[in-house]
């Protein structure tokens, strides 16, 4: 049986997209099999399109949204569980329009614990890029205090930031470093978009590095007592936080569309503290200047 020839075309590109992105051949293979293809089948379905002729694969679409967005093919892993090198992520909920999913265990409360630890004395009042000038800014409606952490910083570092972007299915070097947030009581983000409004003069300043955002994933590292939700007004969601689960979503498609429906924010911390930690992915390597 030729595989090639008895594969579905929706998974021939969608073997072809994650090639692009660098995802492993491997990691495909397990992919198909949690998705009840036969392992040889698998095998040889990714082998074929790795040593066949390369055809630029279209991403599988839906009908435009209301507001004019094309949903692709999610980024996002198939199936209830992604496996990861080193750990198992449980896919708890999933929303398509916007793609937003709701994972538990992307981290152990010790790896929770433990970066918590790594950031308490290097917080500093939180920023945001200023919409005219591209540069980081102190503003009121980002009531936080935050540190950051460079791609591979150390084992510790690199061994999340890997697990992270296979979870995002994303190359992990398009990732910013991790972000390390911490609010306090009334401590809130107003709802906001994290890719860069293309209208904005600042955003061209940000997008020199590495092109726009194109997914974010939101990882609690501790049980917040009351508040500190994460909220999509435009669809009605609200995640509550629970140490060591994260929130992912997607914004931005293969034609550089925007997904106003990602609109987020963090509600007041009511009781207690919330303590997070963010990764953003872009299009290409960050730090990498446009051609």
């Amino acid at each position: 049986m030729n595989a090639i020839t008895q594969l579905p075309p929706e998974w021939h590109n969608w073997i072809q997209e994650n090639l692009a992105r660098g995802c492993a051949p491997q990691s495909l293979i397990d992919d198909m099999v949690r998705n009840h293809f036969d392992p040889v089948f698998a095998r040889a379905a990714v082998n074929g399109v790795m040593s066949g002729p390369f055809v630029a694969a279209t991403p599988t679409q839906t009908k435009p949204a209301a507001s004019g967005y094309l949903y692709e093919t999610p980024r996002l892993h198939a199936g209830n569980l992604i496996r990861t090198s080193d750990r198992d992520v449980r896919v708890v909920t999933r929303v398509h329009r916007p793609m937003i999913a709701v994972l538990d265990g992307v981290l152990s409360a010790e790896e929770c614990d433990e970066l918590i630890r790594r950031s308490a004395d290097k917080m500093r009042r939180s920023t945001t890029v200023d919409p005219l000038t591209g540069k980081h800014e102190v503003i009121a409606d980002r009531s936080s205090e935050g540190t950051f952490f460079t791609l591979n910083a150390d084992p510790f570092i690199a061994r999340l930031d890997r697990r992270i972007a296979e979870v995002m299915n994303w190359p992990e070097e398009n990732g910013e470093g991790l972000q390390i947030l911490h609010y306090g009581i009334g401590g809130e983000y107003k709802p906001h978009f994290d890719y860069f409004p293309p209208e904005d003069p600042g955003s061209q300043v940000q997008m020199t590095i590495g092109g726009q955002r194109v997914s974010t994933m939101v990882m609690y590292l501790n049980e917040v007592e009351e508040g500190g939700t994460t909220i999509f007004p435009e669809v009605g969601l609200e995640v509550v936080p629970k140490q060591g689960s994260a929130v992912y979503f997607e914004y931005t498609n293969s034609q550089n569309q925007l997904d106003k429906l990602t609109l987020h924010g963090g509600s007041p911390v009511t009781r207690g503290e919330k303590w997070i930690v963010t990764k953003w992915m872009r299009q290409r390597r960050y730090g990498e200047l446009a051609a």
